[in-house]
């Protein structure tokens, strides 16, 4: 009996130990985690911030159709509600993730019990409101230490959660919040740069993608290892089936298929629209300064995840990108060949010394310079620099190319290209609907549309022919003789005789204005501006809203002035829009990230000419488009002409067309702009320096560089039966009682109460 009573207190004793260590260390637990809770081993977030866990949200850019152009982000991340998450996308998460979600407060017992019993070996216990939680708070700690403390306050953070939202908000708050790498967080961002669609898009297989990713977004995206992302995907589809989303028929269906991306990475030098969102982003900085918030601070562009609703329609700007493209590749083919056998190609008559004058100039412009620069590198190191090879890519019209050459070489590679600038806008509103700035943002950042002026040639003499109807009365049917014709020194305050000379030296005699603009005269155009002066037409153009300073003298009839895209089209759309000038708009309005507007913009717009002149302006440019330079445009329709022969373009525009087109000496510059009455587009084509051209009018006249361009997009967006915005095809509004005689085929009525010679000078102008 004693051997026994002994046996019992040993026991006893061990069994009291046993307790007193598992309150002590149950009563650790619940002490570590309470001073978890209180912050002890770091702030915990506050109830503000659960209840407004979204920092860091880009600013989102969106078309006038309801699509992304890109996003002003330091994470490029925007959230999306539950409602718009498929439903399949949900179900492969659950199935993967946590399948348990609708059953467990935020915490899986079930499964931290299967944890520590393996040690992990069967896998994490997780949920998926514990990596929300992670994701939100948490940066990765550097040590297992710090990790144990990460995790409890993920326990408590977790918890609060469930209480503070329902299951969906949380799927849809964790969805936002994943970094999908390749500058994609959150379900949104990552759907639109992988497939190029919203997430309520995807298909089983492509939901299945992202949810594979969430083990390991690095090494299991589908953009760097395919091999790898298909298998997680499969993976996925397997629990979806064992957790009976899908029938087994269903999964292996799914399985079969391939991996296929729509690779549309989002950063700030790729995608659609690159230059109009770097004007925007300008515009913005600007508009930040000036509106701040009711506290008085200012908003952030990169995290308070602004709404910037834009003018572009997202289709015509991808019908205007591909015009250009399309046509500047063939053209630049055409360019490598007219440099041929040119020993300082792509520059036309200069010197080896002013060569490497314009090549100095681009040297100390560039990037390399400046950094080195900044380094206190000596100037004679910097030059050295330039001329030792290295590896780089460089923009090619099939694509980057990885390549070893000089810095120098480079430069003097980059300056052959031609370069674009093209707008499109509606007249009667102002809005922008298309914007290409130039060739390749990554590679040639200069905007060509708002930022480089460049001299507009004939497309300035509508504004001379506009002034003279306006101020003599002038009418497109009136005559005039096209013949030689000098301005005498001092007058208008040149310092010497003008001579100016039509392009192809020859003279037609007596022409009606509307043939003289059609056919682009010279000499008609320096004789009306000497008729009304050069300030007339000066304070014309600027009514019309050219903001460029242009000097009040005779030249600028034949388009002796720099002119941005972006005034020009502004300009010709008075004339589309009755005599009333509209500003060009960009943005319709902009909302903070709960959809309170901020901020919708005012038209500005004043009267110019009355509608009488402003139609027969119209009248006047359909002579180019019927007759002259863009009669082009019409050919390869019903009943044209073929096509084009110096680009082999069917434009077949059949419907009325205003344009016109503009070379600049020595065929530096080549402009078209032209108009239907609810869209006027111009467009520039031109090397980046003035010296590198075309030789001769063959390919360097605007009729050939910019108009194609031009006819290309239009065609497009003709063609584009779902384009949101209409494009008309009808004939310019004519005015009631028109008072200025436009139809010149119809016999003149004469006015008996006024001479002819009174109204215009009988030795240049008649009737007929």
């Amino acid at each position: 009996m004693a051997k026994t009573s002994s046996n019992t207190e040993d026991y006893s004793k061990y069994v009291r130990k046993f307790w007193k260590i598992f309150v002590i260390g149950f009563a650790s637990v619940i002490l570590f985690f309470l001073l978890a809770s209180w912050g002890v081993f770091g702030a915990m977030p506050s109830f503000d911030q659960l209840e407004n866990p979204d920092s860091n949200v880009a600013t989102e850019i969106i078309s006038s159709d309801g699509q992304t152009l890109g996003k002003f982000y330091i994470e490029n991340r925007t959230p999306v509600k539950y409602a718009e998450l498929p439903k399949h996308l949900v179900e492969a998460l659950i199935a993967t993730e946590d399948e348990r979600f609708y059953e467990h407060s935020g915490i899986d017992s079930k499964g931290t019990l299967r944890a520590v019993a393996t040690l992990g070996g069967s896998g994490g216990a997780s949920t998926i409101t514990q990596q929300l939680a992670k994701n939100l708070f948490h940066k990765r700690p550097q040590s297992s230490i710090l990790r144990v403390i990460q995790k409890a306050k993920e326990w408590i953070i977790a918890t609060r959660l469930e209480r503070q939202y329902t299951k969906e908000e949380i799927i849809a708050m964790y969805l936002n919040t994943v970094d999908f790498v390749n500058n994609a967080v959150g379900i949104r961002s990552a759907s639109k740069t992988y497939f190029g669609k919203e997430p309520k898009d995807l298909t089983v297989e492509e939901a299945a993608v992202f949810v594979g990713m969430l083990k390991n977004p690095y090494y299991l995206n589908p953009k760097t290892f395919p091999k790898e992302s298909k298998a997680r995907r499969n993976t996925v589809l397997a629990q979806m089936e064992r957790s009976g989303f899908l029938t087994k028929e269903q999964k292996e269906s799914y399985q079969k298929k391939e991996l296929i991306l729509r690779y549309s990475p989002q950063s700030h030098k790729e995608g659609i629209a690159t230059y109009f969102r770097e004007y925007l982003r300008g515009y913005m900085q600007e508009w930040l300064k000036e509106n701040k918030k009711e506290d008085g601070t200012e908003y952030d562009l990169y995290t308070d995840g602004l709404k910037i609703y834009t003018t572009i329609d997202s289709k015509m700007q991808q019908y205007a990108e591909e015009a250009v493209d399309e046509h500047l590749a063939n053209l630049q083919q055409q360019f490598y060949i007219d440099q041929k056998n040119n020993k300082n190609a792509p520059f036309i008559k200069l010197s080896d010394a002013e060569t490497q004058k314009i090549l100095d100039r681009a040297m100390k412009n560039s990037e390399r310079w400046r950094i080195m620069n900044e380094k206190k590198i000596a100037e004679a190191d910097i030059r050295a620099s330039f001329k030792k090879k290295t590896r780089m890519t460089v923009f090619t019209w099939k694509g980057e190319k990885d390549t070893i050459m000089t810095p120098l070489d480079s430069i003097r590679y980059y300056k052959h290209f031609l370069q674009s600038g093209m707008m499109s806008m509606e007249p009667q509103t102002g809005h922008v609907k298309a914007w290409v700035g130039g060739i390749n943002y990554k590679h040639f950042q200069y905007d060509h549309v708002a930022q480089g002026a460049r001299q507009v040639g004939s497309t300035f003499k509508p504004f001379v022919y506009a002034t003279a109807i306006e101020q003599l009365h002038y009418s497109p049917c009136d005559s005039i003789r096209d013949e030689p014709f000098s301005m005498p020194q001092g007058k208008y305050g040149i310092d010497k005789a003008w001579h100016p000379q039509n392009s192809n030296g020859k003279y037609m005699g007596t022409v009606t204005l509307k043939k003289a603009l059609a056919m682009s005269i010279n000499t008609v155009s320096a004789k009306l501006i000497d008729r009304v002066g050069p300030k007339a037409v000066v304070d014309m153009t600027h009514k019309l809203g050219v903001e460029t300073e242009i000097p009040e003298q005779p030249a600028i009839a034949l388009g002796a002035v720099e002119i941005t895209v972006s005034d020009m089209v502004a300009a010709y759309s008075t004339f589309a829009n009755q005599g009333m000038y509209v500003k060009p708009i960009i943005i319709t309005k902009i909302e903070d990230k709960n959809g309170v507007v901020l901020f919708q913009p005012k038209v500005e717009t004043h009267e110019v000419v009355n509608k009488d002149i402003a139609y027969a302006i119209i009248k006047l440019l359909e002579g180019v488009t019927e007759s002259g330079s863009g009669a082009r445009l019409k050919w390869g329709g019903g009943g044209g002409n073929g096509y084009d022969r110096m680009t082999g373009y069917p434009y077949a525009i059949i419907n009325p067309i205003a344009g016109k087109t503009g070379t600049t000496q020595n065929q530096s510059d080549g402009w078209f702009v032209g108009m239907v009455p609810n869209l006027a587009t111009g467009v520039w084509v031109g090397n980046e320096d003035r010296s590198a051209h075309f030789r001769s009018l063959t390919y360097g006249q605007g009729a050939t560089m910019a108009l194609p361009i031009w006819g290309l997009y239009m065609k497009k967006c003709y063609a584009d039966d779902t384009l949101e915005y209409k494009i008309s095809e009808k004939p310019f509004e004519r005015p009631s009682n028109l008072s200025i005689k436009v139809d010149c085929w119809k016999p003149p009525v004469k006015d008996t109460t006024e001479s002819d010679s009174t109204k215009l000078p009988i030795d240049e102008f008649s009737e007929f």
